[in-house]
């Protein structure tokens, strides 16, 4: 394909906003095409799922460090389609200045989502500068999502990100007003698409044109639009004095295991199978760590300021899921960093943690 060129004969460059979803694979494919060179961008706020890596049976990669970019790497996406893209963890700030609160609101959950683009968005504007690119693009649908893709949605987006006019939306360009690069020529509007609603019958077609087999199927999103989740978060974060001192590492607290609040104010999180305990052993935290001895045991973790009482209790609930839980006393394992202690307790009856849990 023919590579085009600016009016000064520089390379047509453009960031890919790339969600790993199917729709940002084909609009980073659809502008490739064109022959302009495309750099992908993804960032990870720490609230994808992780079912699919608990039923493959692997323990949580160690998260990148705290503002970390990986290497580039590179991501074949269509048939003679490779681009490279860069992973940024924004983790941290996600949750200091997006989740706790989003000036645009929230989805029916605890989804912030135009704010989530806002942000994305302005953290893609140096990488724009570093690369030397004339645009930004993202794979969003116009009236795909209620919330963040209708169109006064998408002008606030464009708008409070800093990059009016710079921001091209190829799957439904042609339902929107022309941008820079159209104007320009950078890209010519009539190859762009004209696609909208929730639909995914064009999306699926342009797939088996272009060679994208393996893509995910649709779903609700990010962690955030998942009803379980948000209502665990939204416990969390009425739970917490200072919202600021919330981590990414209590944020993949929430995403295992069965929750508890004990009477004290004490959260209390036991593991529900053999993956689960292996997330939750993985986790860098200062909680203490409490197994069953003897006997088949979760991994339950507790909050640092438990008193001896809380400890009790939570060994008590520990005991209740593991497999020594019709025994009239059990032996429980307690460890925090250098601390190690072993109590005895009675297992809890079923049902007499009910009205604990979250």
């Amino acid at each position: 394909m023919n590579k085009r060129t600016d009016e000064e004969g520089r390379p047509i460059r453009a960031v890919a906003m790339m969600s790993g979803g199917l729709d940002s694979t084909l609009a980073a494919v659809h502008i490739a095409r064109m022959g302009i060179e495309v750099h992908g961008v993804r960032f990870s706020t720490g609230f994808s799922p992780v079912a699919g890596l608990l039923k493959a049976g692997k323990d949580r990669p160690p998260p990148l460090a705290e503002g970390g970019e990986s290497d580039p790497r590179a991501l074949k996406v269509g048939t003679g389609v490779e681009i490279s893209f860069r992973l940024i963890d924004i983790s941290t700030d996600f949750i200091r200045d997006v989740l706790t609160s989003p000036r645009y609101g929230l989805g029916q959950e605890m989804n912030p989502c135009i704010d989530c683009h806002i942000f994305m968005l302005r953290r893609t504007r140096p990488v724009m500068e570093e690369v030397g690119a004339h645009f930004v693009f993202t794979g969003e649908v116009l009236s795909q999502r209620p919330m963040s893709q209708n169109k006064q949605a998408l002008n606030i987006v464009e708008e409070q990100s800093g990059l009016k006019g710079l921001l091209l939306r190829p799957l439904s360009a042609r339902h929107l007003d022309p941008t820079i690069p159209e104007e320009r020529g950078w890209v010519d509007r009539n190859e762009l698409l004209n696609i909208r609603g929730r639909s995914r019958k064009t999306q699926i077609e342009l797939a088996d044109r272009y060679g994208i087999s393996d893509y995910p199927q649709p779903a609700g999103g990010c962690l955030l639009t998942d009803p379980v989740f948000s209502k665990r978060l939204k416990e969390l974060i009425d739970h917490t004095a200072d919202e600021e001192k919330l981590t990414p590492e209590d944020m993949n607290l929430l995403k295992v295991g069965r929750h508890f609040r004990l009477p004290s104010g004490i959260k209390v999180v036991v593991g529900r199978n053999d993956a689960e305990n292996r997330y939750l052993e993985g986790l860098n935290l200062e909680r203490w760590s409490l197994q069953v001895m003897d006997h088949g045991s979760p991994i339950t973790l507790v909050d640092t300021s438990a008193d001896d009482d809380d400890l009790n209790t939570a060994a008590a609930l520990t005991a209740r899921y593991s497999q020594g839980w019709e025994e009239k006393e059990v032996r429980v394992i307690l460890i925090r960093k250098e601390t190690e202690r072993e109590i005895s307790v009675e297992p809890l009856q079923p049902g007499e943690a009910n009205s604990w849990m979250i």
